[in-house]
């Protein structure tokens, strides 16, 4: 049997999958550092992709590995466009030249949010950050590469590993007896172990697409003022969730207004179950 490459291995998707995968040799872990079983490889060295390719007989990939400051992208877009877009290019041409499949993770960040319902697989992308057109690059690049495999696009990503949305509401939560929160931002929250579960149960079937992009999310939407309250509620903790403009927390990234995504086709395609995000944040409330 043919073995898996997992990139950012110390990611929040990345520490998902190795852990749902523990004790199982056929999947091989790397990060820009190497760490206990994690090894080290650059995404963006084409001679160190191609060694850990043909050395370890590679069957599929799955690429974790990705740039997500995205305010700091706007001051960082050199390396952010290094990592987002020629990473991904580079490992999608070493599984064409050695036969592997390859997953790559996306984001909703390369549509502009100014549609009203879901959006689909093949609405025209605009992505109006330095970190969404580094994401719409990279997907560009894996579908040129003419590599077997699929692009999976997901949003507001969180887990009980890393930063995220739901850890920082929690510290703040904590210290804070009221919070101003973004209301006009709407999407939905994405539990990173039921993405890992998701790619892990496509694993079998990814080398019979080439570069086909399906959505997941967990299912409902929410804005992130809506999300907080909820965290608050689900954690036991008093703090009040004050709901905010856009306008009134700038920065230096623009961020889609409504950045849902249909997730019709990877059920139909598939057969997936989507959970309530309600459902997912209280399982990783439970492991924090």
């Amino acid at each position: 049997m043919k073995k898996v490459l997992v990139t950012g291995a110390f990611g929040q998707l990345g520490t998902e999958l190795r852990l749902l995968t523990e004790g199982q040799p056929d999947f091989i872990f790397t990060d820009l550092r190497s760490d206990g079983p994690v090894r080290k490889l650059d995404i963006c060295d084409r001679r160190a992709a191609d060694r850990m390719l043909a050395g370890e007989d590679i069957g599929a990939v799955i690429n974790c590995a990705a740039y997500t400051n995205v305010n700091a992208a706007e001051s960082e877009t050199g390396l952010c466009n290094f990592i987002n877009a020629t990473g991904p290019g580079v490992l999608a041409r070493a599984a064409l030249r050695h036969g592997a499949a390859l997953v790559h993770i996306s984001t909703e960040y390369v549509f502009d949010g100014r549609k009203s319902s879901g959006y689909r697989e093949t609405d025209r992308r605009h992505p109006l950050s330095a970190y969404g057109r580094s994401k719409r690059d990279g997907e560009d690049a894996v579908r040129r590469s003419g590599c077997r495999g699929l692009i999976i696009r997901t949003s507001w990503l969180y887990s009980p590993f890393g930063n995220n949305f739901v850890k920082t509401m929690l510290r703040l939560g904590a210290e804070k007896p009221e919070l101003g929160v973004v209301c006009d931002q709407v999407g939905s929250p994405t539990y990173a172990r039921d993405l890992a579960e998701t790619i892990l149960a496509l694993l079998p079937q990814i080398g019979q697409r080439h570069g086909e992009i399906y959505h997941f999310t967990n299912d409902g939407v929410c804005s992130w003022a809506d999300f907080a309250a909820t965290i608050m509620r689900e954690a036991g903790l008093p703090c009040r969730i004050r709901p905010i403009t856009t306008a009134e927390y700038p920065s230096p990234a623009v961020r889609p207004a409504h950045s849902t995504m249909s997730k019709a086709k990877i059920v139909r395609d598939f057969g997936i179950q989507l959970r309530p995000w309600e459902d997912s944040l209280r399982d990783c409330l439970k492991r924090l």
